[in-house]
């Protein structure tokens, strides 16, 4: 190994999805994509889902939804939710992209791209439960609904869910924004047949409050094997990547690996615990684009230091390392530059 390398396990991203989808235990399993399949790399990870059996993906935007849909081909459901130009609209309709609506203009917009297209656009209608992260605020509900259903008895659209996020700040905040979802859900019912797709939790809700999710269920970290920040282990669910860097350089006190900041190692990290063939050491001092280790017996130039992976690093997680700065796992990976080879290893 001459540079730095993410080490991708095939057999963990396959194992987490079953587990994952035995644990979702009948609600459907959308795998999130967002920021390049979470730094793990969108082609390698969608390949692998699609021998896991997955059918339905999340993209955050629409560009990363027509990436995605180039990998699946036409029979999956791909959904992308940020609100997006006309020009992408287009695009998202023209694929068959499934799209999160969280406003009244951009549900206007998009009606309006249908009917010049001459397409049915697919849309999942957003309820701000709480969040405030876009979302259409209950009172402004009911109208909001008309719009759609008055664009779908006009042949342009089809209303096929409604969504929300959720703050996971408590177990009463979650449970007030189900009790908001699950009207808004009811209101959408009196108008139509209800949507198919009901979706309010991610990862962490989708595990451990079963009975806060609808018929789908958004997962992205702990598909990749990224638990929670202070959050406990998964079962059956282990880290995807590995991050590994050779030693370029050996003296009495420290070995230099090449992997620094300008990489999107966070030079925060230092003093955090690595793995060596020594044995657990010191990440003493990390620079722009090397980073010093506290030495090792026999320590020698092309030695290999595991920054995180699963079992054989100090640092069993990124995650671990991320509560090292108050941050999240999914940060550590996403912020890894692309001089960083992906590398699939089983």
């Amino acid at each position: 190994m001459k540079h730095p390398e993410l080490r991708l396990s095939r057999h963990a991203l396959l194992d987490n999805i079953a587990a994952v989808s035995a644990r979702l235990d009948g609600c459907e399993l959308m795998l999130v994509l967002k920021d390049d399949a979470y730094g793990h790399g969108l082609t390698w990870t969608v390949e692998t889902a699609l021998v896991a059996g997955v059918t339905s993906f999340g993209s955050y935007d629409v560009r990363g939804g027509l990436d995605v849909r180039r990998l699946v081909g036409p029979d999956a459901r791909v959904f992308a939710w940020a609100t997006s130009s006309d020009e992408e609209v287009d695009e998202a309709l023209l694929q068959g992209i499934d799209l999160g609506v969280g406003t009244e203009e951009y549900l206007r917009r998009i009606v309006a791209r249908a009917e010049a297209l001459g397409v049915v656009a697919r849309v999942h209608l957003k309820i701000d439960t709480g969040l405030h992260r876009n979302g259409v605020l209950p009172e402004d509900w009911p109208s909001f609904v008309a719009h759609a259903r008055s664009a779908e008895a006009a042949g342009v659209l089809s209303l096929d869910g409604v969504w929300s996020h959720i703050a996971e700040a408590s177990d009463r905040d979650d449970d007030e924004a189900q009790a908001a979802f699950l009207d808004a859900i009811r209101v959408t019912a009196e108008s139509g047949d209800t949507p198919t797709s009901l979706h309010l939790t991610a990862s962490a809700a989708s595990w451990w409050r079963p009975e806060l999710r609808g018929t789908v269920a958004r997962i992205g970290a702990f598909c990749y094997g990224i638990r929670s920040a202070d959050g406990p282990e998964l079962e059956g669910v282990r880290p995807v990547a590995s991050l590994v860097a050779p030693v370029t350089a050996v003296d009495d006190e420290r070995a230099v690996i090449e992997l620094g900041s300008f990489d999107g190692l966070p030079s925060t990290l230092a003093g955090a615990a690595v793995g060596t063939p020594g044995g657990t050491r010191r990440l003493e001092r990390i620079d722009p684009f090397t980073a010093r280790v506290e030495v090792w017996p026999g320590a020698s130039v092309g030695d290999e230091v595991t920054l995180f992976g699963p079992g054989e690093a100090g640092e069993s997680s990124a995650t671990t390392l991320a509560e090292r700065i108050d941050t999240v796992g999914e940060e550590i990976l996403t912020r890894l530059s692309p001089r960083i080879r992906r590398v699939p290893v089983d």
